[in-house]
């Protein structure tokens, strides 16, 4: 089979396609063939990740996004069987054509519904779902979304439109991207350079971090709540929250998936019936060839997405 590696750290150029043998899936795993594999920025930062590397060390892999269909399941797996098609998250070797992917991580994808959706719908839409429920949002309130092109980011504009915000918000790097979120319900558009992004607002759902923490911190309102569920690190100053009578809010759904699996399977059955019902979109940039995975990696450091960048082996 075709898989994607990186030996060093670095940009784009340093991913490589190789011949590698089809897994085999241990206890409590499903071998999937793999139909869709979702792009992510934190993916495309590890790669940059300084770090040791070991001579005669193996390659590094790639963890990410999946969905494809179920070829083979381990010992003790009960709850799936060949021919099904799933989606879920993998920790090794996701950009293949073959992957292993926990049964914990794993559920399956409606009849109607492609690969390339699932990917698009079902990680992103999970955070986005989690950051806008940990801001307790009111009816009524106003919510800024950063990264609001992002495929996280177009999920969360649709939540909070939804769940009956006031005034939706989004935030994003350059003008040319103002007409896709407004497409998605976003009622304005702030660039980030933009004096003090036309806020205050009641919640701020954060996909960037880093350098745009400060800012996002001075435009929330008295008693406002920022959600942070990047990867980009950053810092905030304590008076920031101290004077605003705000507060900031981590959130990652490995947490959900791990520490609370009740409500992380209610969440993503409510996910596919929004999707079902049409208040939930996803937004697919591009289908970029597996082998092809640098271009993409590319494309999402340089923040020219619109939606969903999957590859497709």
């Amino acid at each position: 089979m075709l898989r994607m590696r990186h030996e060093v750290n670095g940009g784009p150029e340093v991913l490589f396609a190789e011949e590698a043998d089809v897994p085999a899936a241990g206890a409590g795993e499903l071998l999937v063939r793999v139909e869709a594999v979702g792009v992510t920025l934190p993916t495309a930062r590890k790669v940059r990740e300084v770090r040791e590397v070991r001579e005669g060390s193996e390659p590094v892999p790639f963890g990410g996004e999946v969905a494809g269909t179920v070829v083979a399941t381990g010992p003790g797996v009960t709850g799936f069987r060949a021919g099904e098609r799933v989606t879920g998250l993998c920790f090794s070797d996701a950009y293949a054509e073959y992957a292993v992917l926990p049964t914990a991580m794993a559920s399956r994808i409606p009849a109607d519904a492609s690969a390339v959706e699932a990917v698009a719908l079902v990680r992103s839409g999970l955070v986005a779902r989690g950051a806008y429920e940990a801001a307790r949002v009111e009816p009524g309130e106003s919510v800024l979304v950063t990264a609001a092109a992002s495929a996280v980011g177009t999920l969360a504009l649709q939540y909070a439109k939804a769940g009956g915000a006031k005034r939706v918000v989004a935030a994003v790097s350059s003008a040319d991207k103002a007409d896709f979120v407004r497409g998605l319900g976003a009622d304005e558009v702030v660039l980030y350079g933009d004096a003090d992004w036309n806020g205050p607002y009641d919640v701020i759902l954060d996909g960037v971090g880093g350098d745009l923490l400060g800012p996002a911190v001075r435009a929330l309102a008295t008693g406002g709540r920022l959600v942070a569920f990047s990867s980009g690190g950053g810092t905030v100053e304590a008076y920031e929250l101290l004077v605003r009578g705000a507060s900031m809010i981590g959130f990652q759904i490995r947490a959900i998936a791990t520490g609370k699996p009740d409500l992380y399977e209610r969440w993503l059955r409510e996910l596919w019936q929004l999707r079902a019902a049409g208040t939930l979109r996803t937004a697919v940039h591009e289908e970029i060839p597996l082998a092809e995975a640098s271009r993409a990696h590319a494309l999402i450091e340089q923040r020219r997405n619109l939606g969903k960048v999957v590859l497709v082996p």
